[in-house]
């Protein structure tokens, strides 16, 4: 039954989620399925961004059904676009039809070469097939041309991490935290890599970031897990001197009261309790990037 609460509701959440990048697609699906059949004649222009949306989502959980009946949509208000094209081409990635969906990204960037998202949907079919140096040499000249894109270095340095060049993942990351200052991920991130390359500089550069990805949000409980591994770390090395020495010990002591402190207010009960210890031993083992 139609009712003006649900109908915005609905088309409110789904907004929220686009402007703050969610990648949450089960829900997107189950709110935007529900809002098509529904509500769609409705949502006046609102319905096309929203059609978008549910079709990338239900991409990720292999609904394409729901994919296609956004896409055919899409295909009949927007003949030509570019845009929808591209949905063509992630729609016969999503069915591992790589050679098909590289066509399309082809046709798009012969009509239009500046086309940023055909060139990366090119990338993202390198990664999908396992190419890994092609697809950090593409990035590499997509990046000479578009230095300004976040979510390439993002991904850049996510092949660098994969690949073990910590050296370079920490240069696409230092990157990031220049145009980015304010984003706590960035600085845990790189907090990680330098904790992960080992050695008393690297470490002290750890915790440094560790600390600023608190201060930015201290809810990050990876970050400070980080402090908590990198101040212990620094504490126990040789080549630290006793100030050093002291200071950490002091940092280390009070990650791991803060630590203790968010289980137990995670876990009242004694099933939540081991629950948020497992996600504490995970969270630790997922920590050390590969540390040795």
């Amino acid at each position: 039954r139609y009712t003006v609460n649900s109908l915005y509701n609905m088309r409110d959440k789904l907004r929220k989620w686009r402007e703050e990048n969610y990648r949450n697609s089960e829900q997107i699906v189950e709110v935007g399925e529900e809002l098509i059949n529904d509500y769609a004649s409705k949502l006046g222009d609102d319905i096309w961004i929203i059609y978008e949306q549910v079709m990338i989502a239900a991409l990720d959980c292999s609904r394409d059904d729901l994919a296609m009946l956004c896409l055919h949509e899409l295909r009949k208000q927007f003949p030509g676009s570019h845009r929808v094209k591209r949905l063509t081409g992630m729609r016969l990635e999503s069915l591992e039809r790589y050679e098909d969906a590289n066509k399309v990204y082809d046709t798009i960037l012969q009509e239009d070469a500046t086309n940023t998202a055909a060139r990366k949907r090119k990338i993202a079919i390198l990664k999908a097939l396992g190419k890994t140096t092609e697809a950090t040499r593409e990035l590499n000249e997509y990046l000479e041309q578009f230095v300004g894109d976040q979510e390439a270095w993002h991904e850049l340095a996510e092949l660098y991490i994969n690949e073990h060049d910590y050296g370079k993942a920490a240069f696409c990351l230092e990157e990031l935290m220049m145009t980015n200052p304010h984003n706590h991920l960035y600085c845990q991130n790189y907090a990680e890599v330098k904790y992960t390359q080992g050695g008393l500089e690297n470490l002290e550069i750890a915790r440094k970031y560790f600390s600023q990805a608190l201060k930015l949000n201290n809810r990050n409980m990876r970050a400070l897990f980080g402090l908590y591994m990198t101040a212990s770390h620094i504490a126990s090395n040789p080549k630290a001197n006793a100030k050093i020495k002291k200071d950490n010990m002091k940092y280390a002591t009070w990650a791991a009261a803060q630590v203790n402190k968010a289980y137990q207010l995670a876990g009242r009960g004694k099933k939540e309790t081991k629950y948020s210890l497992k996600v504490v031993e995970d969270m630790l083992d997922a920590l050390q990037i590969t540390q040795s």
